[in-house]
């Protein structure tokens, strides 16, 4: 490990964490537990031989461990209580990344998951009066469900439970209106956004105007 030599709690996390890659791989094991061949798919760009040096490093500085997965002997890596703990700063992050995502994907990578760690976490600290609801989010891939209650906001798979709207649009727009970057009334004059159900909700929702 590289050491920066600064008796400096940011400096020692960086140490740990700052390495290209290592944060990404801590994001997709908040959002689950993942085996190898999963975490392939859910970074796009890095190579293999890379992953497994980045993860052998996480493991050895206590930020993930190896575990069986619940349907066999399956191993698969998930985050310690001490790595879990990077949930706020990263979402912190994500936060902070608002006027980078506004131009869009400019042909990036996309994976639908990823929705479900940005969007709660732009929407926790700006929506205070939260509804008690369920909103599809549709953007062509596979459907996903945004659940809002007074503890929090949760985006998964739809589960299959009755929808009390659903957001047609690109992930872009989506982010937007999470951010509070984006209207709502705007984004139907524009025609980039289409809800079906009660846009009531989806207003409650977003706390969009």
């Amino acid at each position: 490990m590289r050491s920066y030599g600064q008796y400096c709690g940011l400096a020692r996390s960086l140490e740990v964490v700052g390495d290209r890659w290592n944060l990404l791989i801590v994001r997709q094991l908040l959002i689950s537990p993942a085996r190898y061949r999963d975490l392939v798919d859910g970074l796009p760009g890095i190579a293999t031989n890379l992953l497994a040096g980045r993860l052998r490093e996480l493991e050895s500085l206590g930020v993930i461990e190896r575990q069986l997965a619940s349907e066999g002997n399956v191993v698969e890596y998930a985050l310690t209580q001490w790595g879990a703990e990077l949930r706020q700063p990263i979402e912190s992050l994500i936060r902070w990344s608002t006027p980078l995502m506004v131009r869009g994907p400019e042909g990036d990578s996309f994976r639908p998951e990823w929705l479900g760690l940005a969007v709660p976490a732009l929407l926790d600290t700006r929506v205070k009066d939260r509804p008690s609801a369920t909103v599809g989010l549709d953007f062509g891939d596979q459907p996903l469900q945004l659940r809002a209650t007074q503890s929090g906001f949760e985006v998964g798979p739809h589960d299959g439970s009755q929808l009390d709207a659903t957001v047609r649009g690109e992930p872009a727009y989506i982010l937007g209106l999470a951010a509070g970057a984006l209207t709502l009334t705007d984004a139907r004059a524009f025609g980039v956004i289409e809800i079906d159900g009660d846009e009531s909700v989806v207003r409650d929702v977003f706390a969009a105007a």
